[in-house]
């Protein structure tokens, strides 16, 4: 990872800021999008106490937001002649449903079209850095999930849960059709299941599942584990080529059979970019 330049949202805590940690200590740069200014703040302090010499940068933005995500993809751009990796990691869960100034659900918001629509910006200049690799945070939550794309938004019917392993899947598939878009390129796209991770996941959430999630936590794996996986797509050069993967624990698995529809990978590439403007 020496001289490469890593750009990673949702590691200002959690798996997210351990794998930044991770990757700045075996030589990266890394450029943080995040959301709140105070911990991203403490953030890039332990990155440059890590790696004092490499040239790390935040960029703050709402990641619900279509607009934040085109602006700050920009920004990027303009500022850094290569990305060599593109790790997606930022998500939440929500005990009530919520929409954006998009007219989104915030879950489905989130975490789904942040990762469609900063992939979309930062692409050409990941080509132009081939190799190069994006990663996309995904979870073992997908497996009871399908999608209603007659409801994506689910306007009809919602639950925390539900949105959260539809967005889940959602990962997967746009996984699974950005790695055939990018055949042949030089830039790879692989997802992964962390795991279930004692971090700041849930805390935001509200209301009853806010104390539930938190109660599990006790339960869960350290962040320090759960980066493993991230930093492994990140950096492993036996994954170099590898793509269209779902990970677990750094060994490939095989998500769910509605993880694996081309159909309706392709079709919830085509709903997105039309949601995104693309």
């Amino acid at each position: 990872m020496q001289g490469k330049t890593v750009v990673i949202t949702g590691a200002t805590s959690g798996i997210g800021q351990i794998a930044a940690e991770r990757l700045a200590g075996m030589g990266a740069k890394i450029i943080l999008i995040a959301r709140s200014k105070s911990r991203g703040a403490v953030a890039m302090a332990q990155l440059r106490a890590i790696a004092p010499n490499a040239a790390h940068k935040i960029h703050y933005a709402d990641l619900a937001k279509i607009g934040e995500m085109k602006r700050v993809a920009e920004e990027i751009v303009n500022q850094e002649p290569r990305i060599d990796v593109l790790i997606n990691n930022a998500g939440a869960m929500f005990a009530n449903r919520r929409v954006t100034e998009d007219g989104l659900e915030y879950t489905f918001a989130l975490n789904h079209m942040a990762y469609f629509v900063l992939t979309g910006g930062l692409r050409e200049r990941l080509l132009a850095s081939a190799p190069a690799r994006i990663i996309n945070t995904a979870s073992g939550a997908h497996k009871r999930a399908h999608l209603d794309f007659d409801d994506l938004q689910s306007a009809q019917a919602y639950s925390a849960m539900q949105a959260y392993g539809r967005s889940k899947l959602c990962n997967i598939l746009f996984t699974r059709e950005l790695a055939r878009r990018l055949e042949g390129t030089g830039v790879t796209a692989n997802c992964l299941h962390p795991g279930f991770v004692a971090t700041r996941f849930g805390d935001e959430a509200g209301g009853l599942l806010s104390s539930l999630i938190a109660a599990a936590k006790l339960f869960a794996m350290s962040p320090e584990n759960g980066a493993e996986t991230l930093v492994y797509l990140a950096s492993a050069p036996n994954v170099a080529e590898v793509s269209g993967k779902y990970f677990y624990q750094c060994h490939p698995e095989m998500p769910s059979p509605a993880a694996q529809d081309d159909q309706a990978a392709l079709l919830l590439w085509r709903r997105s970019a039309e949601l995104a403007g693309s």
